[in-house]
């Protein structure tokens, strides 16, 4: 065994036996060479071990620090929790939406029309699909050409797609700094390294993209982009197309929260030739009841098809089929308008009980940059042992160490009157200081 791996070993038994407590400093990296008699490309080793077991983190000028919980496992943000209140997973079901989608699906269920909707189906699924599908995506003067639409069985198998249809193993994806966390698992499964790009108040910064180095290919949300909840000015989209178009650079725009911003023209409009939109059903209808789609200018609609195809991440039949019958019965446009509402209502909460939040008012999720006395995972900890569940920075940190001490806040799942009592708790608990924990 190498020996920064027995070093490693030795820290991680202190942690374990609670010698190092959750937010205790570990000594600069020259002092615990020195302590440990080790070289400091060692020790270097041994801190970048314990970063990848998750037992620490790593602080851009700040140092390293003993993780105060462990991870969740990749991808993240994909799986249920166990906390009371869940201000983590990003998903709403509104009440009596789950009878309105069951209504619609009935013609589906008669012996002649279910037998067919058993059957396989394409990556194009069928004419009518494409059709409804274009109208729900099309926003302001853009509407996709139905012929280029494609089906898979959600969004992440969408993205996956895509990046696949572009990106081949070894090379390099841009995206925005803080970036999706399945966009990171999805590029490690990829083998493709992600090239993080800065960000600020507007979106990414076209030139921090020119200045990035060769990539194949960018991924960007710009609109309610997650974690940020920020939405791209026109100004800016219009100067990013400039520069993909100079670049030559196929853009993935990712679609997934603009049913939320219908007023908002996608990026896919400012750069029609090379941007492939991606979007699902995930969070206008419910995580379990999805379909992704894809759509691209017509010359790539072959490549992206033998992606999905090659990758096995077709949608079943059955599912076209429902998302079809949902769009064309009004009921998915209902649905929409209802979330939007009560994404203002929500948002309305927010602004009385955290004012200030970084987000477009219209998300469904808000970005909090911490009281300089709070780490993101100190803070992440301590609202877990309130059972309130957050997704700290880290999360969505595309290099490991360069993540801000900022949470991302969830705020569409609980009942309206049990986030407000979340963040009520949240508020207070930002008002006091680390060191509070310790009286716990």
């Amino acid at each position: 065994m190498d020996d920064y791996r027995v070093v490693a070993d030795a820290i991680a038994a202190d942690i374990e036996a609670g010698r190092l407590r959750p937010g205790d400093r570990l000594p600069p990296q020259r002092r615990f060479a020195r302590q440990r008699g080790i070289a400091g490309s060692t020790a270097a080793r041994v801190y970048g071990e314990l970063v990848r077991r998750g037992l620490a983190v790593g602080e851009v000028g700040r140092g390293t620090f003993v993780r105060a919980a462990k991870p969740p496992p990749e991808p993240a943000l994909a799986e249920p929790g166990g906390a009371r209140v869940d201000l983590e997973l990003n998903f709403a079901v509104l009440p009596g939406e789950s009878a309105r989608l069951a209504r619609a699906l009935e013609p589906l269920l008669r012996d002649d029309v279910l037998t067919a909707a058993l059957h396989p189906i394409g990556a194009a699924g069928t004419p009518v699909a494409r059709e409804a599908v274009a109208g729900v995506l099309a926003r302001g003067d853009w509407r996709p050409d139905p012929a280029t639409v494609l089906f898979t069985g959600n969004g992440r198998q969408a993205l996956a797609a895509a990046i696949a249809a572009f990106v081949p193993v070894g090379e390099r994806l841009a995206v925005e700094s803080l970036t999706y966390p399945v966009v990171k698992a999805l590029a490690s499964r990829l083998g493709v390294e992600l090239v993080p790009v800065e960000t600020d108040e507007s979106g990414l910064v076209p030139e921090a993209l020119e200045a990035a180095g060769p990539v194949r290919a960018l991924y960007v949300q710009p609109t309610l982009h997650n974690p940020l909840g920020t939405t791209m000015p026109p100004q800016r989209r219009a100067a990013l197309a400039e520069v993909t178009a100079r670049l030559d650079l196929p853009v993935i725009e990712d679609g997934i929260y603009t049913f939320l911003r219908n007023d908002v023209r996608p990026f896919a409009a400012y750069a029609p030739e090379r941007t492939v939109f991606v979007d699902s059903l995930s969070k206008r209808v419910a995580p379990g009841l999805t379909a992704g789609f894809l759509v691209s200018p017509p010359s790539w609609t072959a490549r992206l098809a033998t992606s999905v195809r090659s990758g096995a991440w077709s949608a079943p039949r059955f599912a076209v089929e429902a998302a079809t019958q949902w769009i064309v019965t009004g009921t998915l446009a209902g649905i929409e308008a209802a979330k939007r509402r009560d994404a203002a209502v929500r948002a309305s909460v927010v602004a009385e009980k955290l004012p200030g939040l970084r987000g477009d008012p219209a998300s469904y999720h808000r970005w909090w940059e911490l009281p300089e006395r709070w780490r993101a995972e100190t803070f992440v900890a301590a609202a877990a042992r309130r059972g309130i569940a957050l997704s700290p920075a880290a999360a969505f940190a595309v290099l490991p160490g360069h993540a801000p001490d900022a949470v991302r806040i969830a705020v569409s799942a609980p009942p309206v009157e049990t986030l407000a009592a979340a963040l009520d708790v949240l508020a207070g608990l930002a008002s006091g200081s680390p060191d509070d924990l310790l009286a716990d």
